[in-house]
Parts: C-alpha cells; sequence; structure tokens
C-alpha cells in the first residue's frame, strides 16, 4: 500500500466570501464546500479541482473578485491553479446567497442547502450536472404572511442538519429552528422558539448586529430530540415526541442551571431531564450583562456552535474560551 500526503487547497476569490467545509458524502471520498454563491463538490484524491453544482453567481462580480470557469460537457470544473475571469457567470442578479448546505446521509445524489431567504433546496444531481434550476423548494408559507425588513433577515436559514433517516431535515433560523419532512413541502412538521422574546427587540439587534449571528443546530441519533445554541451562553434541548414546543435551557457555564419552560414535557422525554451535569474546559470570561423584559439575555455572551454525538446522548458546545460536554446516561431507542 502506498500512501500519499494529498494537499488540498481552496483559493479564496475575496474576504467577502465566507467559505465553509461541510460533510462529507457517505461515499467517504468527495465532500461539499459552499460559499455565499457556489456549492463546489469535491474529491479527496484531487487537490486542485472541484465540480460546481451549484452557481448563482451573477455576471457583473469585478468588485468581489475574479475566478477561473472551464465549461466541459455538462459538468463545470474550476481549476484553482490559473485564475482568469469569469466570462460564463450567471446573467440572473442575486437575490439571495447561500448560508448551509448538507449531503444526504444515505443518497450521495441528494443534497440540501438553505438560503438568505429562508428556503431550504433539495437537489438531485442526476439531474442536470449544475443544480440551481432543478431543486424542491421547502418553504414555511405561514410564516411568509406578515413580512417586514427585519423578519425578512431574520428568516435567514444558518444551519441544516439531515436526520439519519434521511426524511427529516432539521434548520435553525435567527427566531425559531424547525424541522421539516421531505414530502411536506409548504410548512414544517414542527417550529420551535428559540428566544421569542427578542421579536420586539429586532431592530435593535440589527442596530447591534446581533441579527445576523448564525447559531448552529443538531439533533440526536433516534430523531426525536433536538438542540441549539442563543444568548447568555445557554442552549436549549427539545423534545418531538412530548407536543410541547418551549423544551429545556441549559446554561454552559461551570456551575449550570437547568431551566424548565414545560414540566409536561419534561415528564415525557426522560432525555431532556437528565442533561444535568456538564463537564468543561475552561477559558476567560469577559461578558456585558443585558436584560429584556425581566429575561436575562447577555448579547455579548452567545453560544454558536454545538453538535450531538452521533451513537451517545452527548452534546458538545463552545462557549467562548470554553468547551461543555453535556451527557445523558440513558440510551437511545434507535
Amino acid at each position: 500500500m502506498v500512501h500519499r500526503n494529498i494537499s488540498l487547497s481552496i483559493l479564496y476569490r475575496t474576504i467577502l466570501y465566507r467559505t465553509k467545509l461541510d460533510t462529507p458524502v457517505r461515499d467517504c471520498e468527495t465532500f461539499l464546500s459552499a460559499d455565499d454563491l457556489r456549492i463546489n463538490m469535491w474529491n479527496l484524491e484531487v487537490g486542485n479541482q472541484c465540480f460546481n453544482i451549484i452557481d448563482l453567481k451573477p455576471l457583473d462580480m469585478e468588485d468581489l473578485g475574479q475566478s477561473s470557469l472551464i465549461k466541459l460537457g455538462l459538468s463545470h470544473i474550476f481549476d484553482v491553479s490559473n485564475i482568469r475571469p469569469d466570462p460564463l457567470a450567471s446573467l440572473r442578479p442575486v437575490v439571495e446567497v447561500i448560508t448551509s448546505a448538507e449531503f444526504h446521509p444515505t443518497y450521495c445524489n441528494l443534497l440540501a442547502y438553505g438560503s438568505s431567504r429562508g428556503f431550504i433546496r433539495l437537489v438531485d444531481m442526476r439531474q442536470s450536472a449544475l443544480c440551481d434550476q432543478n431543486a424542491r423548494i421547502l418553504q414555511d408559507r405561514e410564516a411568509h404572511g406578515s413580512r417586514s425588513f427585519f423578519t425578512e433577515i431574520a428568516a435567514s436559514i444558518s444551519d441544516i442538519k439531515f436526520a439519519k433517516d434521511g426524511r427529516h431535515i432539521l434548520t435553525r433560523d435567527y427566531m425559531n429552528l424547525k424541522l421539516w419532512d421531505l414530502h411536506m413541502e409548504s410548512s414544517p412538521i414542527v417550529s420551535f422558539k428559540i428566544h421569542e422574546f427578542l421579536r420586539p427587540k429586532l431592530s435593535e439587534l440589527y442596530n447591534g448586529d446581533f441579527i445576523f449571528d448564525k447559531f448552529d443546530c443538531c439533533l440526536s441519533r433516534d430523531g426525536r430530540h433536538f438542540a441549539t445554541g442563543t444568548y447568555s451562553n445557554t442552549f436549549k434541548v427539545f423534545c418531538h415526541d412530548g407536543g410541547h414546543t418551549d423544551g429545556t435551557r441549559l446554561e454552559a457555564s461551570k456551575n449550570p442551571n437547568r431551566v424548565s419552560h414545560s414540566q409536561e414535557c419534561q415528564k415525557n422525554a426522560g432525555l431532556l431531564t437528565i442533561f444535568a451535569r456538564g463537564r468543561h474546559w475552561r477559558g476567560h470570561e469577559n461578558s456585558r450583562f443585558d436584560s429584556s423584559d425581566e429575561i436575562p439575555c447577555d448579547l455579548d455572551s452567545k453560544l454558536i456552535h454545538l453538535a450531538w454525538h452521533p451513537t451517545t446522548n452527548l452534546i458538545a458546545c463552545a462557549a467562548k474560551c470554553s468547551l461543555y460536554t453535556y451527557y445523558a446516561e440513558s440510551s437511545f431507542n434507535a
């Protein structure tokens, strides 16, 4: 067996783009990368080329930088070793940007991506090499009733996660965590409110740029429990079976406090009640404390990143310079 060190380098066009390396495909050979306007698929064995799957790039992008584009048959291949102006860019204007993307856990030809308009698009790479025109759109039509400038921004999808069964998708926007069934395109199965008390303060959050905070979401292996972060170094855990959407709020700190907003939900979902102890690696702490409508909220202490262990009742979350893990001793019924 010959071992090779493969150096994979992605050339950044401009600092205005946020390149995100995303999940690998089930075949363990390819993975996704995404920025605001494009989703590319890479092969681990090829370090200087990638296939363009989604392209929202408009015609005039001179102020955002240049990149090379070579059209080969039905596929678009980027040669990152030779940068030239792009003569084949799309003619449509940019009305939304890509915010997150993930491959289907079972089928390598399916992927989903979220956008700044609150849409989730499911594309099949077998239909077309460039998939931005062939997609199923999941849209919460009820939430698109009364709209304003601030609610449009808050509707932006910050993270999406496929459930293990491949049929459900978990999405997070600024105000809500939503569970979707791929067979239901017009509305989510359930919507969990994260910090509804901040809704009257959207204009102030916009002025302070807090409305642009991008929170991760995660779900358990059995697909029945979900978690996402919020402010004051806290995160919320929800259950799908309990019938309630308030969930349990946990604090990521040396002495964590669990605040339940639904006693009946805890009674029906034992997993939520036993995330009581947090193990942590602690760093510096320095925060400003605010309050809103008698609910404590420290906007400078935000819990953005968290992940659920793929096989164990373990949640890892990062708050400032600290890493915390929360463990529940019960086993999954998966």
